[in-house]
């Protein structure tokens, strides 16, 4: 059984008095393995600590994304532009957004999206990257947001044809979404790139305030083929430091 692959989102924990050194070096030397989502000015930071950048945005933007084919030209350039990036510094996943419905049927959004993404997916299988579409909940954070559950994430991928288009799935998000965490990981991990963490409601400490037993949770990644990176993306509620080895020991397995 192999040990997750934690990661840390590094604007979560580069506040109040922490300075960006002490958010890499805490976590190289907490066991974290990755540093993601951070700026291109500390990625060197991060390599020189021995962790990887487990993940970065391939394109802008959440709410007008791929499900719009005028905005096709504009991600395609972006995405293309961001695995070369990726390549360079040893990134192996890049983000990508669904955008909002504004009326757009699923059925609709999933064929304009893989139309979007088979422009990309002959050079993301060649240089070996990933491009994880991010699921969001549209219930609570993120109002109209088409990317919002398993099953139409699953189709979108399927749709590409594509084994390097994936789902980032964010467990805080598809806990409001649709609940049953646990059966849905096993069920579509094929399908799963990257995963993000933060606790029920809130999206604050993975602590016993909040309704996510992560700890099962984490077993179930664990006890799949998932080789891939968790990465805690949650406002900490006091010392940013501790909220990190809290999450790294809460859901550390193996």
């Amino acid at each position: 059984m192999p040990a997750i692959r934690q990661s840390i989102c590094f604007g979560c924990f580069n506040r109040g008095d922490v300075t960006p050194e002490q958010v890499i070096s805490e976590a190289a030397k907490t066991g974290f393995k990755s540093v993601e989502m951070l700026s291109r000015e500390h990625w060197q930071k991060v390599i020189d600590a021995g962790m990887k950048i487990a993940i970065i945005g391939g394109h802008g933007s959440l709410t007008d994304g791929l499900n719009k084919p005028e905005n096709h030209d504009r991600i395609e350039d972006e995405l293309n532009r961001n695995i070369e990036t990726a390549v360079e510094f040893g990134i192996p996943s890049l983000i990508g957004f669904s955008g909002n419905r504004n009326g757009l049927p699923d059925d609709e959004g999933v064929a304009i999206c893989a139309e979007g993404l088979k422009r990309v997916t002959a050079h993301a299988e060649a240089k070996g990257i990933t491009i994880c579409v991010e699921l969001l909940n549209s219930k609570v954070n993120h109002p109209d947001y088409q990317c919002d559950t398993t099953p139409w994430g699953v189709e979108m991928c399927k749709a590409t044809g594509s084994p390097r288009v994936k789902l980032l799935y964010d467990i805080y998000h598809m806990q409001i979404m649709e609940g049953d965490l646990i059966r849905t990981i096993r069920d579509n991990i094929d399908y799963i790139g990257h995963f993000h963490t933060a606790g029920n409601p809130g999206r604050r400490d993975m602590d016993e305030t909040q309704e996510i037993y992560y700890p099962p949770v984490m077993q179930a990644v664990a006890d799949t083929t998932y080789d891939g990176f968790v990465g805690h993306e949650f406002g900490p509620k006091g010392d940013p430091i501790e909220a990190m080895r809290a999450a790294y020991e809460t859901c550390q397995m193996g």
